[in-house]
């Protein structure tokens, strides 16, 4: 696949209030993504709360993206699991749905033992057997293990791995994952904190939650980055920095869910064991997201 640039958005499974995947929910909430200006989406990452779901309600929400997605668009499916096994099927599954592209989170219930080769045989075992190309995926915070940018560069090599999201915030780990990786290998920055200064590092784009409440303004962000404005750049980034925090670090997943609901974008209530945000945190929100043109009524 050609590489991956520009700003694509993980989208969020909705739950009904009877704790189902509402896939009419989901219709309603990717025409008003569709309608933004996002290179492409993500379905069943992190923010899609693809962890707490089963196989069966994976393999639904994979089939009716793909029926609304245009091909014109990049179609990525979260395929982590945390046996090569189990990620070796999830992985052919979405690829007969039709994935362009799937996204495997590093294994790491058995932190100790996720060495350098335990990844680079892991994801060799993938790669192998996926019809579409794999995108390596670190997210530090939740998998408590690190994919170094040696071992991403050990991986770069295989001709079906295509690219990585590093989620982490760590500009130099970025600086490094770019550096050692060939041209064509697409690295994609996971935090829109630190979004500016990844691109400044040299990422190719980004799969930003935020990019799901706000895409205007993270295209934008991207645009001005790429036409070397970056002292416009520098400031849309310090007004992103709120409304990113509190759906990231804050209160991830119950928070980005939270925020959309306040400009229109019903997504549902988080997945149990997760909760909603307390109305203080609604608050918060409201107020950090009343500074963007694109969300005002």
């Amino acid at each position: 696949m050609k590489k991956l640039t520009g700003v694509f958005a993980p989208l969020p499974t909705p739950f009904d209030d009877r704790d189902q995947v509402d896939l009419v929910c989901m219709r309603a909430a990717l025409a008003r993504w569709l309608a933004s200006p996002l290179a492409g989406f993500v379905v069943l990452g992190s923010t899609g709360e693809a962890a707490l779901m089963d196989d069966h309600e994976c393999d639904r929400v994979v089939d009716e993206a793909r029926g609304l997605i245009p091909t014109t668009r990049a179609f990525i499916v979260g395929t982590g699991r945390e046996s090569t096994q189990a990620a070796v099927r999830a992985t052919r599954r979405a690829a007969e749905l039709g994935a362009d592209a799937v996204l495997v989170r590093t294994p790491g219930f058995f932190k100790s033992q996720m060495t350098e080769e335990t990844f680079v045989r892991h994801y060799t075992a993938v790669a192998d057997a996926s019809p579409v190309p794999v995108l390596l995926y670190n997210f530090t915070a939740v998998t408590g293990v690190n994919l170094q940018p040696a071992t991403a560069a050990r991986l770069a090599d295989h001709q079906n791995i295509a690219g990585m999201k590093e989620s982490g915030s760590d500009i130099a780990q970025i600086s490094e994952l770019v550096a050692l990786t060939p041209e064509a290998f697409s690295v994609l920055a996971g935090s829109g904190s630190t979004f500016f200064a990844a691109l400044c590092a040299g990422v190719s784009g980004g799969i930003l939650a935020l990019a799901t409440l706000l895409p205007e303004a993270c295209v934008r962000l991207f645009d001005l980055v790429r036409d070397k404005r970056y002292d416009e750049a520098r400031a849309l980034q310090q007004q992103l920095v709120p409304i990113a925090r509190l759906i990231s670090t804050g209160h991830g997943v119950p928070g980005l869910k939270a925020a959309l609901r306040l400009i229109g974008c019903d997504v549902g209530l988080p997945r149990p064991p997760l909760v909603p945000v307390a109305d203080t945190v609604v608050t918060a929100l409201h107020e950090a997201l009343a500074r963007f043109d694109e969300v005002r009524a």
